[in-house]
């Protein structure tokens, strides 16, 4: 039996082999010893107690992110995935995900992550150029990423790539060369990603000093236009701002309950969650570090640091922040609380940054390429 809406997972394997210079999530450097294992059990107890938590629901989707969770034991994969498996209840179409970076090593055992229960993988290429790669701190070259991508789909029967594009001195024609050669691997879902320059990072370091800028402005928003063209053209539906899928059934289920604001637990170092009790959102958010969080777990059966209960109208923020990613938008319904000043939403249909529904708030494509701004003048 089975209550409430849906479920997600989030498992967070926070370990890298190299971290890159891009890079603000919470990672660190691939180490042997006790600790990995350690924290695989870690999850795995902990997803017991947040089952409890939660209560019987039904389990959509799982994923595996970090960090480099490709870079674990197969077998810890499998014990994690058999036991949510076990402590929810699996959708018959269950979608399980696992991140991979595209070296040698992790595509060698993919087979043995696919024999462990997943079923789709998101492959981070993030680029086909050797010098691009070499800039973005990647420890794989073109030739390894195109290998990886014919293992993976060998392996798995759904396939996504990760690309960052917004280079510096990137023209939108090597661009639109360099996304169409990712095409041609035959993934059914891309994820493009222009370069963010995060605070603290070594690229925001790097950008301080001078030594080098990203596209901005009319450069920025060609490459956003050409990723939109070449994508349609492949037959890709823009589902979300940074995410298309060749059809629906290839968009990510998991990402999917984010958007759509649905529950998720996450488990593993510092992995957010979302579940509703008593009728409540709440906010959960694991400990940092990997020795506090198994720590954590032993002391209490818990990995998380926080659980916060939102109110209606931070509940509200965060459905309007989510739900505008994607192309259904949100029910207007859903996002009352904030009180929105209907004179305002006709403003923003006016200037053809929101679409003309009456019962859902969505951005258009112009309004997509000013989503910061459209959620603040709609949030605030």
């Amino acid at each position: 039996m089975t209550g409430g809406p849906k479920l997600g997972l989030y498992v967070h394997w926070p370990y890298c082999a190299r971290i890159c210079p891009y890079c603000d999530f919470n990672v660190y450097k691939h180490r042997k010893g006790e600790e990995p294992a350690a924290l695989a059990q870690a999850i795995i107890a902990d997803l017991q107690s947040q089952a409890a938590l939660t209560g019987p629901r039904e389990l959509a989707a799982i994923f595996l992110g970090g960090g480099t969770p490709s870079l674990m034991d197969p077998a810890w994969a499998g014990e994690i995935i058999s036991a949510a498996r076990n402590f929810w209840t699996p959708a018959p179409d269950l979608e399980v995900t696992l991140e991979a970076n595209p070296t040698d090593a992790e595509a060698a055992r993919f087979a043995a992550f696919a024999d462990a229960g997943v079923n789709r993988l998101s492959l981070g290429l993030q680029s086909l150029d050797d010098g691009a790669l070499k800039f973005l701190g990647r420890n794989h070259d073109a030739a390894t990423a195109i290998r990886a991508t014919q293992a993976a789909t060998a392996a798995f029967p759904r396939l996504s790539i990760d690309m960052i594009y917004a280079r510096p001195g990137q023209t939108p024609r090597a661009w639109m060369g360099e996304l169409q050669a990712a095409l041609d691997l035959g993934a059914e879902h891309v994820s493009p990603y222009q370069l963010t320059i995060e605070p603290g990072t070594a690229f925001d370091r790097a950008v301080r000093r001078g030594m080098f800028s990203s596209p901005e402005g009319e450069l920025g928003a060609e490459l956003y236009e050409t990723t939109q063209r070449v994508l349609e053209a492949a037959g890709f539906d823009a589902y979300e701002v940074s995410n298309h899928a060749r059809g629906p059934a290839a968009r990510s289920r998991h990402n999917m309950i984010y958007w759509q604001g649905h529950d998720y637990v996450g488990a593993g170092p510092g992995a957010h969650g979302r579940i509703t009790r008593g009728g409540a959102r709440h906010a959960t958010y694991a400990q940092t570090r990997p020795a506090d969080y198994i720590a954590r777990v032993v002391e209490t059966g818990l990995g998380l640091a926080t659980c916060e209960q939102l109110d209606a109208r931070e509940t509200a923020q965060e459905r309007l922040l989510s739900g505008l990613r994607i192309t259904d938008g949100v029910p207007v319904a859903e996002v009352a609380a904030l009180e929105i000043p209907p004179e305002r939403i006709g403003d923003l249909k006016a200037q053809g940054l929101l679409a003309d529904d009456p019962n859902r708030l969505r951005a258009t494509p112009a309004g997509r390429l000013v989503l910061d701004r459209l959620t603040t003048e709609l949030a605030t």
